[in-house]
């Protein structure tokens, strides 16, 4: 944080006229995830699946999307459901044979996210790089861990954990929809330029994660059923 305002990785918050040319040239994370997309291209059978996770990785902190999550906590909720959600995912393909407790992933999990979004720690994440990329890596490294041993529980113990996972997610986003003052102090003086009052991006924010992050989990619950039950109800149907 300097004297004009809270300066994170990304950089300070943008109007909208600035955005489009916001780009993040770090150059140690360029050269860090090109070399992710060779080791991947070349340890796994040529394939564009393989550069899969460093383009999402590289929207997510190289774009101009990295800049806009300065601005609007809502974005920057985007940008962790993304993470948890989307890249992680991925990423857990490469950590399947990871030993581990499912139930001790999904307590980590929940317990990071928790953390990361509580005032004080997200704050503090935002004023020192060294945090942000601490908040980064602990939240997408604990769902990739979570995800990975995900595709080897019992049916059971998948379905419990992932509606628990929903069922945290969207208390969290209840919390932050209904709460009648806004949390997080970097955000104060910047969402204005976006036609958003802090209150209103943090009621946004929390309404993306309640519906559509929790729907995730959700979703994944249902799927996993479907596949349970398919076996039985299919030998149940007439000849």
């Amino acid at each position: 944080m300097t004297g004009t305002g809270w300066i994170p990785y990304c950089g300070a918050a943008p109007t909208p006229a600035e955005l489009p040319w916001r780009w993040n040239g770090d150059p140690l994370l360029i050269l860090l995830l090109l070399g992710l997309a060779l080791l991947g291209w070349r340890s796994r059978t040529s394939s564009a699946r393989t550069l899969v996770g460093p383009l999402c990785a590289a929207a997510l902190f190289l774009s101009p999307f990295c800049a806009l999550s300065s601005a609007l906590f809502s974005v920057r909720t985007v940008h962790h459901m993304l993470l948890m959600l989307g890249l992680a995912p991925i990423l857990s393909q490469w950590l399947a044979g990871r030993a581990g407790s499912l139930a001790a992933y999904t307590l980590a999990q929940t317990v990071l996210l928790w953390i990361w979004h509580a005032p004080a720690a997200y704050a503090a994440a935002l004023s020192h790089d060294g945090l942000y990329w601490l908040m980064q890596a602990t939240l997408l490294g604990s769902a990739a861990l979570f995800w990975a041993r995900l595709r080897h529980a019992s049916p059971v113990a998948a379905v419990g954990a992932l509606l628990f996972s929903m069922m945290q997610m969207g208390l969290l986003g209840a919390l932050l929809t209904f709460s009648p003052s806004a949390f997080y102090a970097p955000h104060w003086l910047t969402t204005q330029a976006w036609g958003l009052s802090p209150l209103e991006d943090q009621q946004l924010a929390g309404l993306i994660m309640w519906v559509p992050a929790a729907g995730v989990y959700l979703g994944a619950a249902l799927l996993r059923l479907n596949r349970l039950l398919a076996p039985d109800l299919s030998r149940g149907a007439p000849a």
